[in-house]
């Protein structure tokens, strides 16, 4: 199947062998598809010679499910982008409103954590900072498997969330922001070039999980990119170098991500999205109170079951997102 030295670079077959799963699989569920489509047809003729209408009903219900697995299949195919098949961070900030945004943002994050679950994808906890009473002020996760970033690149934005507080005594209603930032994990086949005296290095005693060793030692790192003030920073690790490490994969990503919205020419670059969270930003809404509706500004997609997109099914609009690009 491959040349006897294609195992020595073992980076690139990886990749190689990664890549050839994915187009087997297509191409296996066209060639499944079409044979159910036939059948179908066979199946429908048959019925509609002996007048069965259960036949028909089913026949019907069957077209529709495999309509929407050629969908998902005709949206893989969408995602042909020199980033799409690698993995890829996501970066949750609360937005004003204290205990309110800070809740939302941590509901933001067990929904991209659920539907990561429920794919089977490997996820990674970089960084966490609490909030005072509830929630986290902001997080970064990283989530690894086929597409990630392909699937959720068009996550990032101002999410909003409209509901009956339940950190108000009095019951009212409370409108809450928060930001999603999602960009790629790079491999070794795109470079970054980052110059030493454009950083800016920060260390600091870590507050998230891993121990008391980590809440006792510097060992979180933060780096800021000067040019562009751009901000990284994890604590996952005991190792302060480890840290690190992953901070710099993390700048290269971010700034890898700046160049190419640049390029696009979209407005909107990682600082102005973080300072300016609130209503003029915004990509999707989630009302739980007074009634309950989910809807993405772009698409005009839009779900009345909250709670379920809430718990991770949100392939639905991923799918329609996918389906704006240009």
């Amino acid at each position: 199947m491959f040349e006897p030295d294609f195992w020595k670079d073992k980076f690139n077959s990886k990749n190689i062998v990664k890549e050839k799963k994915i187009y087997e699989d297509l191409i296996g569920s066209f060639d499944r598809s079409n044979n159910k489509l036939r059948e179908l047809v066979e199946l429908n003729q048959l019925a509609l010679e002996e007048e069965n209408f259960d036949i028909q009903k089913e026949v019907l219900q069957n077209i529709k499910n495999l309509e929407k697995l050629v969908k998902k299949n005709e949206i893989k195919c969408f995602l042909s982008n020199e980033t799409d098949s690698l993995d890829c961070y996501i970066e949750i900030h609360a937005g004003a409103g204290g205990t309110e945004s800070q809740d939302w943002a941590d509901m933001l994050r067990r929904m991209y954590l659920k539907w990561s679950d429920s794919k089977k994808f490997k996820t990674e906890l970089i960084s966490e900072h609490k909030g005072e009473e509830a929630g986290i002020k902001s997080s970064t996760i990283q989530i690894q498997g086929d597409y990630v970033f392909g699937w959720l690149k068009k996550e990032s934005g101002i999410h909003r969330l409209v509901r009956i507080s339940p950190f108000d005594s009095g019951a009212r209603r409370h409108t809450s922001f928060a930001s999603v930032w999602v960009y790629p994990v790079l491999d070794e086949n795109i470079s970054v070039d980052i110059l030493e005296k454009d950083l800016r290095i920060d260390t600091y005693r870590s507050s998230g999980a891993g121990g008391q060793h980590v809440n006792t030692t510097d060992s979180a790192v933060r780096i800021t990119h000067l040019p562009t003030k751009i901000v990284v920073q994890c604590q996952n690790e005991r190792s302060q170098h480890k840290n690190k490490e992953t901070c710099m994969n993390m700048l290269k990503a971010r700034l890898y991500d700046f160049e190419i919205k640049k390029k696009e020419k979209e407005n909107l670059n990682t600082e102005s999205s973080k300072s300016e969270i609130g209503w003029g930003h915004q990509i999707r809404s989630y009302v739980l109170q007074p009634y309950q509706l989910v809807k993405d500004n772009r698409t005009n997609f839009e779900s009345s079951s909250p709670e379920k997109i809430l718990n991770g099914e949100i392939d639905d609009f991923l799918e329609q997102s996918l389906y704006q690009i240009k």
